[in-house]
């Protein structure tokens, strides 16, 4: 048995940066590029979804990207810094996309004939509903209470919920990659090939560029033979799906892109305010605090840090409420929350430096103003974002599921609890999305809209399920007898910020701002 042993181990051992510790500037350069190409992907595809909805143009999609990315590179920032202080990159959220449809679908604003109009009044309904929404995450935030909530989490409890954040999200990995299989497929083959078996190859001295760079590599080279393909003609015949999802030039959005645009809060006008649309809106605001503690615990374990403490998170949870309020303030067309795929970046090229996404969060700011430049890169085919998506998700998963070393497996009580909530997690999800239909009809379809929003945005997301199922079974099922089942003699030293040595370095705030913010 000795020999086939594997003690838990508190912090992950084969990555080569952790919070604190930096590449070379050339590196972080590099890195943090490769961060921000990667969250184009939900930057460009939430607009692409939702503007033509509201009646927007294509130049009103390019101008909602550009605000989108100005927007997530300043949350991004802010989080970094005075939030959880994690290397998480927070961006537009497809929780919201529920809501939102019920804003759009109001009788309303669809008796509003002209496009145009109605793409503006539309857009001014969902910042009001942001605005009023974001109070929720700031009060629970900055009141601690969602720290006192997490008193409830331990790592049989996480470990569905983190696991839950990849494997929720299927429907964005071989689904999508299978509408272009001639670009998704090589792409998802050449990122696990250098990866996992290129990794040890270093053509320049002692940097592992496969290993390290390969978002860029990858992209680069697939990218570039999709532009051969659709350049020769090879979707000339195909269908419109087809033609869709594979060629280079369908967005549209370099031709329509300004090249210079600097957005600024109510740059749509007032925000309008309703009851129906704020209630509707808070659901979303609820599950993107539930998947943004599952990122949060994956962040800190792919950056050698402890988990983060209740005050931390609470501090984490009340800035990205201010992030939701300039959602609103500005315009963006979604709320936010921290992005999955970034955070299994980090365990791809083994890098969980802090300084890199802060310098992405530059690029995000820097190139949403630069409208060209920015739409040259939102045009990478979905199918190419499919292939990374099967990778990093299931990365995230994994690290969700390695929370499991630290309680007992060999407890029926604890594999029941994880296989329900695991498989309840997947399940009901999915059998309220099947009803989802294109008149954003759910499955609870009654006469009042927003608690119709309300239920389907909850029990359609995949992390929000399985925390509701693992915590309440874990904290109601022969508790007493099974606190060394649960990890919790491991779990309950982090729960607090002088628990553990080690949450001084990590969570410390900059410019010695503890000393008006003490952690309590």
């Amino acid at each position: 048995m000795a020999e086939i042993s594997h003690p838990p181990m508190e912090q992950l051992q084969d990555l080569e940066y952790c919070i604190d510790s930096n590449p070379p500037w050339p590196e972080t350069v590099l890195l943090a590029f490769q961060n921000y190409i990667l969250m184009l992907g939900s930057s460009a595809f939430i607009p692409a979804l939702l503007v033509p909805a509201m009646g927007g143009t294509d130049g009103d999609k390019a101008r909602v990207m550009q605000t989108l990315l100005f927007v997530a590179g300043i949350k991004t920032l802010v989080q970094a810094l005075f939030g959880t202080r994690l290397p998480a990159v927070v961006g537009g959220s497809f929780a919201y996309v529920v809501p939102i449809a019920y804003i759009i679908d109001d009788s309303s604003l669809q008796r509003i004939s002209n496009d145009h109009e109605r793409f503006i009044h539309t857009m001014r309904a969902i910042q009001g509903a942001l605005i009023v929404a974001s109070s929720i995450q700031i009060i629970l935030g900055y009141s601690q209470v969602w720290g006192l909530f997490s008193r409830f989490f331990s790592p049989l409890g996480m470990a569905p919920v983190v696991g839950l954040l990849g494997l929720g999200m299927f429907q964005r990995g071989f689904p999508q990659l299978g509408n272009c299989i001639e670009i998704g497929l090589p792409m998802l083959l050449l990122v696990i090939g250098l990866t996992q078996y290129l990794k040890h190859v270093r053509p320049f001295k002692d940097v592992p560029i496969f290993e390290r760079f390969p978002i860029l590599i990858c992209v680069t080279f697939v990218w570039i033979y999709a532009i051969i393909l659709t350049a020769s003609g090879a979707y000339r015949h195909k269908p419109p799906h087809t033609q869709h999802s594979c060629r280079t030039d369908q967005a549209n959005l370099i031709s329509t892109a300004p090249w210079f645009k600097f957005p600024y809060p109510l740059q749509w006008g007032p925000p309008t305010f309703s009851v129906g649309h704020s209630f509707a809106m808070m659901s979303a605001v609820l599950v993107s605090m539930v998947e943004s503690t599952g990122a949060y615990m994956a962040a800190s374990r792919l950056a050698i840090a402890t988990p983060p403490p209740a005050y931390v998170l609470s501090r984490g949870i009340g800035w990205q409420g201010i992030g939701v309020l300039l959602d609103g303030l500005f315009g963006t067309g979604t709320g936010s929350t921290v992005l999955v795929e970034n955070v299994g970046l980090l365990g791809l090229t083994r890098v969980g430096s802090r300084r890199v996404v802060q310098v992405s969060a530059g690029f995000m700011i820097f190139f949403s103003t630069l409208g060209k430049f920015g739409a040259v890169f939102a045009s990478i085919p979905v199918p190419i974002y499919a292939a990374l998506h099967c990778v990093l998700f299931g990365l995230v998963a994994a690290v969700g599921l390695s929370f499991l070393q630290f309680t007992n497996m060999n407890s029926m009580r604890n594999l029941m609890i994880t296989g329900l909530s695991l498989f309840l997690g997947i399940s009901i999800p999915q059998f309220f999305v099947q009803y989802w239909d294109a008149r954003h009809y759910g499955l609870v379809h009654t006469n009042a809209g927003w608690f119709n929003a309300f239920l389907n945005t909850v029990f359609m997301s995949p992390a929000t399920v399985g925390l509701i199922i693992a915590v309440f079974m874990d904290n109601t099922v022969e508790v007493e007898r099974s606190k060394k089942d649960r990890g919790m003699p491991w779990w309950v030293k982090f729960r607090t910020f002088r628990g553990d040595n080690r949450n001084e370095e990590f969570y410390t705030l900059p410019f010695n701002l503890n000393r008006f913010f003490p952690p309590t």
